[in-house]
Formats: C-alpha cells, structure tokens, sequence
C-alpha cells in the first residue's frame, strides 16, 4: 500500500495499481492543460492545430480536458505543431516558469544583432565551415523560394536546387503522390533524406526548401547547420496572392477560412523561422527589387564568397 496527499492535504491509503492511475490520470491532466495553455499563447484555433498535426478536432479536446488517452506519436505531433520540445508537455517542471522558457522568450524578443551575439556565443565551438557555401531560402509558400532562388544561382554562377525535385526524384512521384501514398511521416523521411544527399554531394549551391520543413526539429537542426539561411517574409495576403497568381487555386477550394488558416500557420511558425541566420522581407517589392537586396544581403554576410 501507498499514500497519496490531495490538494485539500487529505492522506488516502491505495494500492499499486491505483497509484499509477492516479500519476496518469495526472500525467493527462497536466498534458492537457499544458497543449491549451500553449495554443492560447499562440493563438492557435483548435481546427488549426489539428491540421497542421494531423490529430483530429475531436481528439485534441478530449486531449485538452484531461481525457486524452494520447500515444506518444500522436503527442509529439501535437508538440511539433506548438513548436514546443515533447518533454515540455510531460514533465513534472512548469515550463512556462522554467528558466529554458524564460531565456527563450528573451531570445525572441531580442533585437537580432543581440541574438546573433548570443548564437555566436552558444555556439563558439561549431564549424563554422561545415555550411561551406551553401545557402539555403525558407519560407512559406509564394515566398519567392524558387524564382529568387533560380535567379541568384545564376547570377552566382552556383548551382539551384529545389529540394521537393529531389524528394520526388528519390520517390519516383511528384510530391502530391508521395503524401497521399506515404503520409506526411513518409514524405518528412524522404525530405531528411534528400537534405543529407544535397549536403554530402554539394559544397556549393542555393537551395530552396518546403515551407514546412522548420516544424521538424531534427531536419530543420541538420538544415541550419549546413546552411546559410535566408527567412522570404511576406504577408499572408501576398502569400496567398502569389500562389494564386500562379494559377494554383488549390490554397481557396472549398476552404473559406483558407486565409485565416493561412494567417495563423504563419504566425504559428514565425518563431521557427527567425531562427534563420538573416531574414529579408519581399512585402510589396518588385521582384528586381527583391533579388537586388537579396544578393546585397548574400555579399554582406558573406553567405556566399
């Protein structure tokens, strides 16, 4: 027999097996109210959450009020889509006190010569010369990824490369096959995969990644490590324009809530990708425009020399 103190300071006696419902049924509980508290924080919609984890509507309340009988598959899908580490929503330490937290906020809030200093001295010991000359552009889609890309490679004289032509090379399908076929876990592996092949046979080249790329920590770690990044900013309406001006009217079919849903990924992933080493804003810039500043940015950095 075991003793168990509740809240009011009452003692009750139980045994083995309904100790460990009691830390489960707390272990949930905890979980719960910790994915609210971080949705509310980035004010995230719950219909939201659930498309960009893949966890249903339905099952993210039930997680939330406490009575989620979660797997820790689908909890760390929930944990990437908050951009938060899986621990952070199991562990005993509150980590919206912890002092992990606490640096973090000021990290984000800091000017970006203050956290170039701090990056500089987190990480006085790494290679600066394992990103070789390799430049890498992230953003959302109708960022401009591909057309900067194309034209600073030529103007460069180095290499372009689309990493989604490399995922459905490796797949023998285009991308939109790949995840109906293997699901986004199997186009997140074949993505992995061809970053690893592009860093090992590349020491020089622009590369342009999917906008979802930075919610994958492990992948997302391997492509800051090995590249230079450049964060395309632009608003959600231009987004959104961009894409359609393309002829792709996919982001608006049968979704009325597509542009709010757009704002909010965006926002929701905006942490993720100030964590690029420079970031240039194309809002309302002609695209020769953008790709002079972009160059100008390249040479300033010395991304590419």
């Amino acid at each position: 027999m075991a003793e168990i103190t509740s809240f009011d300071g009452r003692t009750t006696k139980v045994d083995g097996a309904a100790l460990i419902d009691v830390a489960v049924g707390e272990l949930l509980a905890r979980v719960g109210e910790r994915v609210r508290q971080a949705r509310a924080r980035r004010n995230i919609p719950r219909r939201v959450l659930a498309e960009i984890s893949g966890v249903s509507p339905r099952y993210l309340a039930q997680l939330e009020s406490g009575e989620g009988n979660i797997s820790i598959g689908l909890l760390m899908r929930v944990a990437i889509a908050l951009d938060l580490r899986i621990e952070w929503l199991v562990g005993e330490d509150d980590p919206w006190a912890s002092e992990v937290l606490r640096m973090t906020e000021l990290f984000r809030d800091a000017e970006r010569s203050v956290q170039a200093q701090v990056m500089s001295l987190l990480t006085a010991t790494e290679p600066q010369g394992q990103r070789a000359q390799r430049l890498c552009l992230i953003g959302l889609r109708g960022a401009g990824k591909s057309t900067l890309g194309q034209l600073a490679g030529e103007a460069l004289d180095v290499p372009f490369v689309e990493l989604n032509r490399e995922i459905e090379l490796a797949g023998g399908m285009p991308v939109e096959e790949i995840m109906a076929l293997y699901g986004q876990e199997g186009y997140r592996k074949l993505e992995a995969d061809a970053l690893s092949r592009v860093v090992a046979t590349h020491d020089r080249l622009v590369l342009a990644v999917g906008g979802g790329i930075v919610a994958e920590p492990a992948t997302y770690h391997r492509l800051l490590s090995h590249f230079h990044t450049i964060w395309l900013k632009a608003s959600a309406t231009e987004h959104m324009e961009r894409v359609r001006a393309q002829g792709d009217e996919r982001p608006m079919a049968g979704n009325p809530e597509a542009m709010n849903d757009l704002r909010s990924i965006l926002q929701a992933r905006e942490a993720l990708y100030e964590r690029a080493h420079a970031q240039l804003d194309t809002s309302g810039a002609s695209l020769d425009d953008t790709l002079k500043r972009l160059l100008a940015l390249i040479a300033e950095r010395g991304f590419l020399e």
